[in-house]
């Protein structure tokens, strides 16, 4: 009986000594050096020079380190997606990776009820009722979408943050809107005119500003802090309603916010807002002439505009008022939104069925196509730092 006893037992120490075996095995390799003989804090200062895609393809702990927080983020795309052939009011989150080539799923706002998002309604068989966003100081923003019956659907932003892969709720707007002028500059959000719950001629004709630079920080936005307020401003109004339209995208650019209050062709009305002195201007002549699509800011510095009935992609050029040919191509043709960041101007194709990437910087400049997931289509676009991950299998694919 003893000597059964003292086998069993011996077994299972046994057991348990391969199991602990494994373990450290498993966190030696998971704690694998970066570069052998150097510490990692200086094996990180050495490999941060290295593209991130090159990291990613050489062994684990370079993968790992390419999404750890201490590591400097890479740019990666964030859309609203639709599934194609569903009538269903729903949308999801996503982000696309570009060094691994992965679409995946962000986490939902958390809220109690979830967030309904109108995309049709009986009232507008023809078109998609817009949902609006901007991307500032590294966040993700939501401002304006519609939800049931034919309502504001949010009484204040939402914000995503990449780097901490959380949702924060903004101040409460003065006036919930939607189909309104929405953009940023400066790390300063800005909306105008649109439509509350009904037309109202004073809020088609109003603009509030919501400053975020002295309440966040790269890692989240805090509005804690008894000593500053959290709240919308209300700014010099607009002259008239025509704005209240369509959703307009409002381009900051060089300490202003431009916009045109019809998209495409159509005979349009430009105007600029000079955020320094708080004052509203004509838009110059030729960049009227010339804005017939989508625009965006790269760095707010040069603006870049698709005509989505040619397929062209333009800059402006002050010095000259006009537009400077960069390239044309047909999967350009149809643009409905586009964003710019790190010398790279992404486009919405036609129909939302993909995302062409152009590469501005390159000589001649170059053209590469983002698949959207199976099923599903691009409402929107915009480019932000990627998502810190430990583990890349952990994240939910698309």
């Amino acid at each position: 009986m003893n000597s059964a006893i003292i086998t069993v037992a011996s077994a299972d120490t046994a057991a348990e000594a391969a199991v602990k075996r494994r373990k450290k095995l498993h966190q030696r390799n998971l704690y694998e050096s970066l570069i052998p003989g150097l510490p990692d804090d200086i094996a990180q200062i050495c490999l941060s020079h290295v593209q991130p895609s090159t990291l990613y393809s050489v062994c684990q702990s370079w993968r790992r380190l390419v999404y750890s927080p201490s590591f400097p983020p890479f740019l990666s795309i964030y859309s609203l997606l639709k599934p194609s052939k569903s009538e269903e009011n729903s949308v999801q989150f996503a982000n696309f990776d570009p060094i691994s080539a992965k679409w995946n799923l962000l986490p939902p706002p958390p809220l109690n009820p979830p967030l309904r998002l109108l995309l049709r309604h009986r009232s507008f068989i023809s078109r998609h009722l817009p949902i609006q966003s901007v991307s500032v100081s590294g966040n993700f923003i939501l401002l304006a979408a519609t939800t049931d019956p034919l309502l504001p659907a949010l009484s204040r932003p939402l914000v995503f943050n990449p780097l901490t892969r959380k949702w924060t709720s903004g101040p409460r707007f003065e006036t919930p809107r939607r189909w309104c002028v929405a953009g940023a500059s400066q790390g300063v959000v800005y909306v105008a005119s649109g439509i509350g719950s009904s037309y109202n001629p004073e809020v088609a004709q109003s603009v509030e500003k919501w400053d975020l630079k002295s309440y966040c920080t790269k890692y989240s936005c805090n509005h804690h802090d008894k000593n500053k307020v959290w709240k919308w401003e209300k700014m010099g109004g607009l002259k008239d309603g025509k704005f209240s339209r369509e959703a307009i995208e409002a381009v900051g650019w060089r300490g202003k916010l431009c916009m045109v209050n019809v998209k495409g062709d159509a005979a349009k009305e430009g105007i600029i807002y000079d955020v320094g002195s708080y004052t509203w201007q004509e838009m110059p002549e030729g960049m009227l002439v010339g804005w017939r699509g989508p625009a965006a800011a790269m760095e707010e510095e040069v603006i870049y505009t698709v005509d989505e009935s040619k397929g062209a992609l333009r800059k402006y050029d002050p010095g000259s008022d006009s537009w400077i040919m960069i390239l044309e191509n047909e999967m350009l043709k149809g643009a409905q939104h586009m964003a710019a960041a790190g010398g790279r101007v992404c486009v919405v194709c036609g129909g939302g069925d993909g995302i062409a990437v152009v590469d501005v910087t390159a000589e001649p400049p170059s053209l590469v196509v983002v698949e959207t997931p199976v099923g599903f289509q691009v409402l929107d676009v915009h480019i932000l730092p990627r998502m810190n991950q430990l583990d890349s299998e952990s994240k939910d694919e698309c």
